[in-house]
């Protein structure tokens, strides 16, 4: 693919080289997720960890359609949950081998929402969240009306296999060794993320954001960038449901719940979709407040609720933007020293 396309003035425009820096920062981010379960002493600690990576995933594929398409989405717990059903009910009727079924888990809802964009993305602002939401109910009504194979409300117990690669199955729900798994997937598709923003395609994606009508006049298609960046935020959103249903081999129409998507777009908002990384931040914030929260008192959606006010009054940017925006003033301040 050329490196090069046209910003919305018709000028020329170049999409920036990786620098040695951010290889660097993915380096680092692999070490230190290999490095911390060493450092948690506490199985349950780790295991919250976890349950946020796995959430901040999602998350992060929230942020990411918000960045990209300045749209939100209520319904990404459509593509996460679907991808966690795929997954179980072709280990549960023994259709396809382990590692096809992963493949399959991940495909299913990707196309199919690259699919269902190519209409919803014509829709613009809260018309375009409604239709999200809408989606994401139908899949979760289907789920628990669908007896014969869904097993209803009560969901399902997903039969894992004796192997994963090569790898017995009970090593890889090992606490220490699922963490380092789903953090490593959350390291890389950041970064994958972040290439994606850098290249031409991200760039077009951006503009289209900023002024959808004027890319249409000079020339460019603007549905099919919009309905792709819809589908690699479901595949973000496919991962994570696929690493919850491998983690807690169990799968219930609760992981296509309207709520989860609102729990992802309450992280998107405490860390700020701005940077990549900022929704997987306001994951980690949200479930240890979450566990804190919930040994005080039983409504701890209040002190979530609290925090979301305080964040959006007080740091529209979100936490990581606005550490962002602080870190850029002392480097300014210190360039002037």
């Amino acid at each position: 693919m050329s490196r090069a396309t046209m910003n919305l003035t018709g000028a020329r425009v170049v999409a920036p080289r990786l620098s040695h820096r951010s290889w660097l920062l993915l380096a680092v981010a692999l070490a230190a997720g290999f490095g911390l379960p060493g450092v948690v002493a506490s199985v349950l600690v780790l295991t919250l960890l976890t349950q946020a990576v796995i959430g901040g995933m999602l998350a992060v594929g929230v942020g990411f359609l918000i960045r990209q398409n300045g749209v939100v989405s209520f319904g990404h717990a459509a593509w996460y949950g679907v991808s966690a059903y795929c997954f179980g009910l072709l280990l549960r009727h023994e259709v396809l081998p382990a590692e096809l079924a992963l493949v399959l888990a991940l495909a299913v809802p990707t196309l199919t929402a690259f699919l269902l964009g190519l209409v919803i993305v014509r829709v613009p602002g809260v018309a375009f969240s409604m239709l999200t939401l809408a989606v994401g109910q139908a899949f979760h009504e289907f789920s628990m009306k669908a007896q014969g194979l869904t097993n209803g409300d009560d969901g399902f117990a997903i039969p894992l296999p004796d192997t994963l690669f090569g790898l017995p199955i009970s090593a890889v729900q090992q606490p220490e060794t699922m963490f380092v798994l789903c953090w490593s997937l959350l390291a890389l598709v950041i970064f994958g993320l972040y290439v994606t923003v850098r290249s031409p395609f991200g760039r077009l994606t951006e503009a289209i954001r900023e002024n959808e009508e004027r890319a249409r006049f000079i020339g460019y298609r603007t549905v099919l960038p919009r309905a792709a960046t819809y589908a690699i935020s479901a595949f973000v959103a496919a991962l994570a449901g696929l690493l919850f249903a491998l983690y807690n081999g169990f799968v219930s129409p609760e992981v296509l719940h309207w709520s989860l998507s609102g729990s992802a777009l309450i992280m998107a908002v405490i860390g700020g979709s701005r940077l990549l990384w900022g929704p997987a931040l306001g994951a980690v914030i949200f479930f240890f407040l979450k566990d804190l929260a919930g040994n005080l008192t039983e409504h701890w959606p209040a002190m979530i609720g609290v925090t979301v006010i305080v964040v959006t009054v007080l740091m529209p940017a979100g936490i990581a933007g606005t550490l962002a925006e602080l870190a850029g003033r002392l480097r300014r301040t210190g360039g002037r020293a």
